[in-house]
């Protein structure tokens, strides 16, 4: 298994596996290119990794970072975090959030947020906490 950061060959698989994700919202291909190609560039407030085994993309993790003015520096959020349904429970997801949390170390990250219900459990054993309840309002 090898984590490592996506390239522009890894967007066909990524767009994929986005699309297992979704919830809220249909993923439009058009605007993920423009958005991808920033991330698999090296855009410097974004992290995008992928989980691959034996040369195939089977997950990859997004985080987003920002100065912020309460954590006295740069704050992340791990946006997305997709490993495919065949692959689940092979630790691929593990590894990802592993390897997040070494490069925001890193980068001089102070603290790493998730929001996600469905998956509270999986985060909770490996080491988050519950701090807050998020709220959305989208303008569509």
């Amino acid at each position: 298994m090898l984590i490592r950061p996506a390239r522009a060959s890894d967007a066909d698989v990524v767009f994929t596996l986005l699309n297992e994700l979704a919830v809220s919202y249909l993923p439009d291909r058009d605007a993920f290119d423009l958005t991808f190609d920033s991330f698999a560039a090296g855009e410097s407030n974004a992290l995008l990794l992928v989980a691959e085994v034996d040369g195939v993309v089977h997950g990859y993790a997004l985080t987003t970072i920002s100065r912020l003015l309460y954590t006295n520096g740069s704050s992340a959020q791990l946006q997305e975090l997709v490993v495919e349904s065949s692959a689940q429970g092979a630790g691929l997801g593990s590894l990802l959030v592993e390897a997040t949390e070494r490069e925001c170390r890193e980068r001089g990250v102070r603290q790493l947020t998730v929001a996600s219900r469905r998956a509270s459990g999986f985060y909770e054993r490996l080491g988050y906490g519950s701090t807050a309840d998020y709220l959305k309002r989208s303008f569509d």
